[in-house]
């Protein structure tokens, strides 16, 4: 199941148990109503009838709003990635060009590859098929053959040149846009 689906999914569940709430809660108050229970209590359950709605109404509209800003979010990544596919096309092939001039074996450069990307040693375990050792392993391996003692520097060795230096990037902040 995607996650887009396991989400909707949720939303419903939860929106159903909210109604679910309310049903019981109204179907408990008329019930109440007809064998003469006082108002302190018809009260009290009404406000929980009341609490279930307003907490369902809040929650679909939370769902709503974070769907929306979920599929901006992704239209924006991708409009991106089609207006910048060249420029990440040749960062991939100076990437894998440095991955061949360090000697990486093909394992190491999907490693190093996935490391850029961010994902954890358990992720790209995943991903790999093998253990969470083993890809702890190769990205030491990784790192080695680089020179470069972490993720932080392999990242760094690649972006270093891509983004503006510090100074520049305190100038353009000051500067009214």
């Amino acid at each position: 199941m995607s996650d887009d689906a396991g989400q909707k999914l949720a939303r419903i569940v939860s929106a159903a148990i909210f109604g679910l709430i309310a049903v019981l809660i109204g179907l408990d108050l008329l019930l109440d109503s007809r064998d003469g229970v006082g108002a302190l209590h018809i009260a009290l359950e009404g406000s929980v009838l009341i609490a279930a709605l307003t907490g369902m109404v809040t929650m679909l509209r939370r769902f709503g709003r974070v769907s929306t800003d979920l599929a901006r979010a992704r239209d924006d990544a991708e409009r991106w990635r089609r207006e910048h596919q060249s420029l990440l096309q040749g960062l991939s092939a100076a990437i894998r060009s440095q991955f061949d001039d360090w000697r990486f074996t093909q394992a190491e450069a999907e490693i190093g590859f996935l490391l850029l990307k961010g994902l954890s040693h358990k992720e790209i375990a995943e991903v790999r098929g093998t253990s969470e050792r083993t890809a702890r392993e190769q990205a030491r391996s990784v790192y080695a053959k680089a020179d470069l003692s972490g993720r932080s520097e392999l990242s760094a060795f690649f972006l270093e040149d891509l983004l503006p230096p510090h100074a520049a990037i305190g100038a353009s902040e000051e500067q009214p846009g």
